[in-house]
């Protein structure tokens, strides 16, 4: 008797990303796994067909996963004042105007993704407290720069903080103060967590919750996304939990694989192989998140030596090299897999030390290599920056880099400033990762950036801002190939937390995660990346999404 094949796709163009320009002419689903992909002919002597898919002419290829954002925290931004998009801090100031006017006395305000370096009216800084009382001082503001990592107060806003003269948060954050020692209304780092405890969360509300939720799943599957690595950031109240992921998918609402990252330790449930092999399941723990520095646009990410753009400063480290090192060897040595962000060389210095001290400490304990080799690979968030003797270190490691090439469509216009011409050669080096054999994944760091896929994917083959600029590119050697861009946001991103024998590919035996274009990506011009329209999106063989 002849097993069973539930949909059959053929007259398409059908990638499986097994190896570059590798194609089949069919592709047979059942159950939610691929149980056969090659020959049309083949499929129908040895299977019964229960329905074919005509893809007339249509491309079909693994779908595409986001390996780094803040779901719950971009929900979030949903019920804020959208400064993002705004060229001039006179506009950003006119929409949270617009918010006061309309808004009961004493209520927060609370605004996000603003980017002053895209600001023309004012040379590239932050906003102060003066800024936003004349928006209003009646009501508290507080609004989050698009990078996560500053925040800006007006004075009902400190006032309710307890924020005063002199006020001095401690390690691992930093409240900017005054000449005369009164706050100037801008906080850094783990200090906007003053104003995180105190601002109210609609999310709490969970009609609220599972309805952004639900809108933005919606979107991530025309979006052709099938797969979600979400972190939670406590030191902003970005909270995750799987509950509430599990909860949406017993409800038939979550069209989307969810991996739950936490920044507190947790015990990792122990999955059998009928789990791990179960295409059905889409909720699952996945690392444990932990910060060592900022960002180059707040200038907070820690680097080896000062800015050049402000050679007072070398960033902010959050953490000390002592707490880092122990962090990291609690969390491995109990089973974690550790994902460091890590954006400066001083950042990714502090990292390379803390992996450098938990493998010699584990093997002085008796792990041997293949204990070590058994584990997830340590996941180096970000990597903006690194040096050439650093990265030579880092290729005696087991790591995965996790980075977010969107980044580079706004940080292109300013880093230079920021790093000067020298640290360009280290910066933002993706094709220099690959020929030196590391895995890339792709991520957003949404709500950082948008967790379009296809801006990371056209970033990451263009190296050119959403306009086309530079004409071929910022520094176009580091170009990488269609097919090494689209990769990192679909094939990669399983080698991140060990399903890559499951997802990634469209191979016999693998989950069916896929998606259906409009035109062959890999024959087209890099530019054309933005204007791709995804037909359909597959997970587990099951249609999510449909044009």
């Amino acid at each position: 008797m002849k097993s069973t094949i539930d949909k059959l796709f053929y007259n398409g163009t059908i990638y499986t990303l097994a190896s570059e320009g590798d194609t089949v002419e069919s592709l047979g689903v059942s159950a939610g796994k691929i149980v056969h992909a090659g020959s049309k002919n083949l499929a129908e002597m040895n299977y019964d067909i229960k329905e074919y898919v005509d893809l007339d002419g249509q491309i079909l290829l693994p779908s595409v996963a986001d390996s780094h954002l803040h779901f719950y925290a971009y929900c979030q931004t949903l019920t804020t004042v959208d400064l993002g998009g705004c060229t001039t801090q006179k506009e950003a100031m006119e929409r949270l105007s617009k918010k006061a006017a309309e808004t009961p006395k004493g209520v927060w305000i609370k605004g996000s993704n603003f980017d002053q370096s895209k600001w023309k009216d004012v040379e590239d800084q932050l906003p102060t407290k003066d800024d936003l009382d004349r928006v209003s001082t009646e009501h508290p503001i507080v609004i989050k720069r698009a990078c996560l990592h500053a925040v800006v107060a007006n004075s009902p806003a400190m006032e309710i903080a307890g924020v005063g003269n002199g006020y001095v948060f401690g390690p691992g954050g930093l409240a900017e103060l005054n000449e005369d020692g009164s706050p100037n209304g801008i906080f850094r780092e783990q200090a906007s967590k003053i104003f995180d405890d105190i601002v109210p969360d609609p999310l709490l509300d969970p009609a609220v919750k599972s309805k952004l939720m639900t809108q933005v799943f919606k979107e991530a599957s025309a979006l052709g996304i099938t797969a979600f690595h979400t972190y939670a950031a406590q030191i902003w109240n970005f909270s995750e939990d799987l509950e509430t992921y599990q909860k949406l998918d017993d409800e038939g609402l979550l069209p989307v694989r969810m991996t739950v990252c936490f920044d507190e330790m947790f015990e990792l449930p122990v999955l059998t192989e009928e789990e791990k092999n179960d295409p059905y399941r889409k909720v699952q723990h996945g690392t444990f998140k932990i910060f060592t520095d900022g960002s180059f646009g707040a200038r907070s990410a820690a680097l080896m030596e000062p800015y050049s753009d402000d050679p007072t400063t070398k960033g902010i480290m959050v953490i000390e090299q002592d707490d880092l090192n122990e962090l990291t060897y609690n969390a491995y040595t109990s089973g974690l897999q550790p994902a460091t962000h890590c954006i400066g060389d001083g950042g990714l210095e502090a990292t390379i030390l803390s992996i450098e001290y938990t493998l010699d400490r584990c093997r002085k304990e008796g792990w041997t290599e293949e204990d070590i080799a058994r584990r997830l690979p340590f996941r180096l968030i970000h990597v903006q920056l690194c040096k050439e003797d650093q990265l030579e270190r880092l290729k005696k490691l087991p790591v995965i880099f996790d980075i977010q090439p969107v980044f580079l469509c706004t940080d292109l216009h300013w880093i230079e400033q920021r790093l000067g011409k020298e640290r360009m050669k280290d910066a933002y080096t993706w094709k220099r990762y690959i020929d030196e054999g590391f895995i890339c994944t792709g991520g957003s760091d949404c709500p950082v950036e948008s967790f379009n896929p296809w801006i990371g994917i056209y970033a990451a083959a263009t190296r050119q801002d959403l306009a086309g600029y530079p004409d071929g590119g910022w520094y176009p050697e580091e170009l990488v190939s269609i097919y090494e861009a689209y990769c990192m946001f679909s094939k990669n991103v399983p080698y991140a937390n060990g399903e890559q024998d499951y997802l990634g590919t469209l191979e016999e035996g693998k989950f069916a995660d896929m998606i259906v274009i409009d035109r062959d990506i890999f024959k087209r011009p890099a530019n054309e990346l933005l204007d791709v329209s995804v037909m359909k999106t597959y997970l587990a063989g099951d249609e999510v999404y449909s044009k």
